[in-house]
């Protein structure tokens, strides 16, 4: 087998697709962001350290004294909150799946120029904060606002524009019970490159929604169309929009591959004999509601554990009589509105919401 190349590329305009060998772009960016490792999968709840991350421009630092949360725009009473406002708060603690809409984009050819994912752009952290529902009551919005834009302390060029990042939410999505203003993962404050001193958190959207190093919320009266909001995250098939806007995650398992791995290709090595295959799956479409594992083109039912929260992955598991040889194994997972993972990808533009089933190649020995 010969060695992957890694090469100097020209500048390419994220979300093109390319043939060619990693660029140094993308080597920069796989540097930066990282993937939770596909064993982590054994834990229901992700350590800090171990969830996926991806940062658009710079990790902000701020003062968790100075900091204040502007929440304006359409609004009868506009307010300011410190983080010890918030805080003082109702506090709710839930488990929440996080997954990249890029995850997986790695896996398409030809390649979409972006971070260059594989499959473990995901993780599942019990984070804590206070819903915003109750906080846009407060701030009395207009009549006629119809989107809130959630803006970031994070600033850089995308698009040819300078900008901080920012999100927008409809109204009514905004008002969901679930969707929060988080300040702790796993007990702890966030980490600096998860969000601190505080982050929008949409259960059941992809992580683009989930607004980091949050500073203000803006009621506005017509459609935000910031870069994030109207150019980034659509389905598209070539360069030009419109396409379909990436929200909700698509459903989608994983499994934590069996046996050892070869260092350099990630080959799995089992012994013959029983084998514990075991993984998580989710969507943010309904609840999980089958998992089958493919064994060399078998497809067998595997057993589900209870849920871990209405926005979290659940826990799956089947035992496989290994005999030796070389042997292909998938998984693929059903949601409750019917959706099944595809065996392969439908190739898109930006490489967005990719849930293809999950393909490991194992030798048993």
């Amino acid at each position: 087998m010969s060695t992957p190349h890694i090469e100097r590329g020209v500048a390419a305009t994220p979300g093109q697709p390319t043939q060619d060998a990693l660029t140094h772009e993308e080597l920069q960016l796989a540097g930066r962001n990282h993937s939770m490792p596909i064993e982590a999968l054994q834990e229901d709840i992700t350590p800090a350290g171990l969830h996926y991350l991806l940062v658009h421009f710079d990790v902000p630092f701020l003062s968790a004294e100075s900091w204040r949360l502007r929440l304006g725009g359409a609004v009868s009473n506009p307010l300011e909150l410190s983080l010890e406002d918030l805080k003082a708060r109702p506090a709710v603690t839930m488990p929440v799946t996080l997954e990249c809409a890029g995850n997986g984009r790695a896996l398409l050819q030809p390649r979409p120029l972006s971070q260059p994912w594989t499959l473990g752009a995901v993780g599942t952290a019990e984070w804590t904060g206070t819903p915003l529902a109750p906080l846009l009551e407060e701030a009395g919005l207009a009549s006629d606002a119809v989107e809130l834009v959630f803006t970031g302390a994070d600033r850089g060029i995308q698009g040819g524009a300078e900008e901080q990042y920012a999100r927008s939410l409809t109204v009514a999505e905004a008002r969901h019970p679930e969707v929060m203003l988080v300040y702790a993962m796993n007990g702890q404050p966030l980490p600096p490159q998860h969000g601190f001193p505080v982050r929008l958190l949409v259960p059941g959207w992809y992580g683009m929604a989930s607004v980091k190093w949050l500073t203000s919320i803006e009621a506005v009266t017509s459609r935000f169309m910031g870069y994030q909001q109207a150019v980034a995250y659509h389905y598209l098939q070539g360069p030009d929009g419109p396409g379909l806007p990436v929200s909700h995650i698509r459903v989608r398992s994983l499994m934590v591959p069996p046996g050892i791995p070869d260092f350099f290709t990630r080959r799995r090595v089992v012994d013959a004999g029983p084998v514990m295959i075991r993984g998580k799956a989710w969507s943010g479409h309904g609840e999980i509601e089958r998992v089958e594992v493919g064994i060399d083109g078998e497809w067998m039912p595997a057993h589900l554990d209870d849920p871990l929260g209405d926005f979290a992955w659940r826990s799956w598991s089947m035992v496989w009589v290994a005999r030796p040889g070389e042997h292909v194994l998938r998984c693929r997972a059903m949601d409750s509105s019917g959706a099944l993972q595809p065996r392969e990808q439908v190739w898109n533009y930006q490489g967005m919401g990719n849930n293809m089933a999950q393909r490991v190649e194992v030798t048993v020995r």
